[in-house]
């Protein structure tokens, strides 16, 4: 996947010559509308200015995706993809508070690396929310599906929930900010503060997975 909070400006330019077949241009398209989705919202966002900024005729995004739901759907997925790959690298039971730690150092680095989609996600949830009902979509946001599942566990004490809660909101509201007023603060040194206020957040588990 290419999807990253690094992305200069979040698009492929059209720079080179080529057919709407061209296997780049599927990429590109979502790319492009990706950038448009978060910057406008995915209501206000149209295919003729889709194909206006790829540089060629609505007939190319056809070519790829039956309609502008699909384009969505299609990112949608692939934020899925990254909620798997954070859930495999867990491989622990969600009643425990060490995965909660585990899974939050994991969407953290997920977060950096996959910025704009999480951005998507989260200001056009009443677009996916839609679709999903719309087409009877059976595959859940398995991140979200997890969380739900440790935060409404009473196996786990209240106060360890309470501050799983306040862990993964702390991490989830930084998302609005690292393409802003955090734009130039690289990744790593981002991802190091997240943990260290991840870390005062959840207390001692988090000092247990991450020693000083």
């Amino acid at each position: 996947m290419s999807y990253s909070g690094n992305r200069e400006a979040g698009l492929t330019q059209p720079t080179e010559a080529g057919s709407a077949g061209q296997p780049n241009t599927r990429q590109r398209i979502l790319d492009i509308a990706l950038d448009l989705f978060i910057t406008q919202g995915y209501d206000a966002t149209s295919i003729r200015q889709i194909a206006e900024r790829l540089g060629f005729s609505k007939a190319s995004i056809y070519y790829h995706f039956a309609s502008k739901q699909d384009i969505l759907m299609a990112l949608h997925y692939k934020l899925h993809e990254v909620g798997r790959e954070a859930l495999s690298a867990v491989q622990m039971p969600a009643s425990s508070p060490e995965a909660w730690m585990a899974l939050l150092d994991q969407l953290i680095n997920e977060i950096l690396e996959y910025h704009d989609l999480f951005i998507l996600q989260e200001r056009n949830r009443a677009a996916i929310a839609h679709l999903h009902h719309e087409r009877h979509v059976s595959e859940h946001d398995l991140l979200e599906d997890w969380f739900h599942a440790a935060l409404s566990d009473k196996q786990i004490d209240l106060r360890d929930r309470v501050r799983m809660a306040c862990g993964f909101k702390a991490v989830m509201g930084l998302l609005d900010l690292v393409g802003d007023v955090f734009a130039e603060v690289p990744s790593q040194v981002l991802a190091d503060l997240l943990r260290e206020a991840a870390k005062d957040l959840m207390g001692p588990y988090f000092a247990q997975s991450h020693p000083a």
